[in-house]
């Protein structure tokens, strides 16, 4: 895995060991990012579920203002802080190592994030309990984007009864991309 664009282009980034972290792959980082270029350039950047950090990452070597990375895995922490330092982005990715939903409590009253992505763990419905907990939170808004990845077969009839509106999906092989608002009152 390595990272597509920008400052820290090849650069190649570790992987945690195992099954429990899914690495996007280059081609899906890199259609995912082409659709985010418009607003990644000096954007605040949230990756929840952050694996390797490698959309963290992806995000500031396409000139993201600053990144927050958060995971809870004790091996993936170790390669993100491994990672950051390799590709000279420590500067400006901030690691929380903590569940996302306490991570989010920890981040109120300290900014808006313009995009937040989140890759969590597929058929747990984590994805629904951190969109909830956004909608109430001082972290995004109704120009903040969010993308949550999910499996092909994952039900997102929720996402609109949760205050948001679906703005764009774009389907992989094995997953999909989910791209929502919150919706203005």
């Amino acid at each position: 895995m390595r990272v597509i664009a920008g400052t820290a282009r090849s650069l190649k980034l570790k992987t945690p060991e195992g099954m429990d972290t899914r690495p996007t792959t280059d081609r899906i980082k890199e259609t995912l990012f082409n659709m985010l270029q418009p607003v990644i350039p000096g954007c605040y950047f949230l990756d929840l579920f952050s694996g390797s950090g490698a959309i963290g990452i992806e995000a500031l070597s396409r000139g993201a203002r600053a990144a927050v990375l958060v995971e809870n895995a004790r091996e993936a922490c170790g390669c993100i802080r491994e990672n950051l330092m390799f590709t000279h982005m420590d500067e400006k990715g901030t690691l929380m190592e903590c569940d996302c939903l306490t991570a989010i409590n920890r981040l109120e009253g300290k900014g808006v994030f313009d995009v937040i992505f989140m890759d969590p763990p597929y058929h747990h419905d984590f994805e629904k309990d951190i969109l909830k907990r956004l909608k109430q939170s001082d972290i995004a808004d109704e120009y903040t984007v969010i993308i949550f990845e999910a499996a092909l077969d994952t039900d997102i009839h929720f996402v609109e009864e949760y205050g948001y509106e679906i703005t764009k999906i774009k389907e992989y092989k094995t997953n999909k991309h989910i791209f929502v608002k919150i919706k203005r009152d």
